[in-house]
């Protein structure tokens, strides 16, 4: 009871104070800071030290005010950020334009890795797409199967290398984000197959490659087996298609500036720049094999290729436009040479850009020569 009188009549003589002192802000501004310093010094528990052993009144309500704060921080995420990773959220594919399938990325990052991707390629960048690397001095394949965290045989089959094989200043190495093996789907080819060829599993090849099912593959796709190991060499394998030869004029610039911002690149491809829903055309004639969408901003968007479209051509050759913003066609339609298949994307942010800094297509070949070279 004395506590509680000496509390009412403290508060009560700053009442009069502030009330008597209309002219005197520098009183109110004190008694503001005052309050702030309490709030301010609360989470880290100076005004509890400060007070312990003076009075049990202030210490107790104080106590309370630390204990609801400290509570409010555990749950807000903007005060005491989490250190869990998080799943990203699932992506929705569009099939055959009338219908929504959600699929989950295989892996999950964290808040910091997702907000390090705003600005640019991270060295994260690489842990869900095929990637090339550049060797530098002193790199050696063991050394590189350590820093890439993948198996040193991964390294080998992707290259066609041997542990003999010695490294040159500048050579492409083709890497795989996880250890496993690289397969070009060719006609007749099936998932069961694929599986059997390399003991890999279903499940991991279908969540690995973005598949709506085992059913989803198609000729000139590449598919990444988790875990696969290269078959004894009596099996026969499915290697990069054999190139056919074909006339200069027989494709054209898929985009009308035909302006290339990357040369060849992994896999056979191009990057031509343009702005954002400039129309995409048709290199060749044919036929189209998949269209793939999704509404998901993730740059792990289909490999990092994001929204994309594929062309079957009548010699057996494949055409891949990667990063649009929208469909124009749909599988099973034929096209002509020009014919308008595609709107431009790869703007950072938006849906199915996956993988890019800026708006551009890129543009693979499967089965044949990229013509449109350095």
């Amino acid at each position: 009871m004395l506590d509680y009188l000496r509390s009412k009549k403290l508060l009560n003589n700053l009442r009069r104070k502030i009330k008597g002192s209309p002219k005197t802000p520098c009183l109110c501004l004190r008694i503001i800071a005052v309050f702030l310093f309490i709030f301010i010094s609360a989470g880290s528990g100076l005004i509890v030290k400060s007070l312990a052993g003076k009075n049990d009144f202030y210490l107790a309500n104080i106590s309370k005010i630390i204990g609801s704060f400290e509570e409010s921080e555990k749950d807000n995420l903007f005060i005491s950020p989490t250190k869990r990773f998080l799943p990203e959220s699932p992506e929705f594919l569009l099939v055959e334009n009338s219908s929504l399938k959600a699929s989950s990325p295989p892996t999950t990052f964290s808040s910091q890795v997702l907000g390090s991707l705003i600005a640019g390629y991270e060295p994260e960048d690489v842990k869900m797409v095929i990637t090339e690397y550049i060797v530098e001095s002193g790199d050696t394949l063991s050394s590189l199967a350590v820093e890439f965290n993948i198996s040193l045989d991964t390294i080998l089959w992707a290259n066609d290398l041997t542990e003999k094989s010695i490294l040159k200043i500048g050579q492409k190495l083709v890497i795989l984000p996880v250890s496993g093996i690289i397969h070009h789907v060719k006609s007749g080819d099936t998932v069961s197959g694929i599986v059997e060829t390399y003991k890999g599993k279903t499940e991991e090849i279908v969540a690995f490659n973005y598949l709506l099912d085992e059913n989803d593959i198609y000729i000139g796709d590449i598919i990444i087996v988790p875990n696969g190991v290269m078959p004894p060499p009596s099996v026969e394998l499915s290697p990069a298609p054999a190139s056919v030869p074909l006339a200069d004029t027989y494709f054209i610039c898929p985009h009308s500036a035909c302006r290339i911002t990357q040369g060849l690149h992994w896999y056979n491809a191009i990057d031509f720049d343009g702005e954002y829903e400039d129309p995409i055309y048709a290199a060749a004639a044919g036929q189209v094999l998949k269209v793939a969408l999704t509404s998901s901003t993730s740059r792990w968007a289909f490999g990092g290729a994001g929204n994309h479209i594929t062309i079957l051509h009548p010699n057996g050759v494949v055409t891949m436009y990667g990063h649009i913003s929208a469909s124009l066609v749909k599988p099973g339609d034929r096209v002509s040479q020009g014919d308008r298949i595609a709107l431009m994307g790869g703007q950072p942010g938006t849906a199915g850009a996956g993988l890019s800094t800026g708006c551009h297509v890129h543009f693979g070949v499967t089965g044949a020569r990229n013509p449109f070279t350095w």
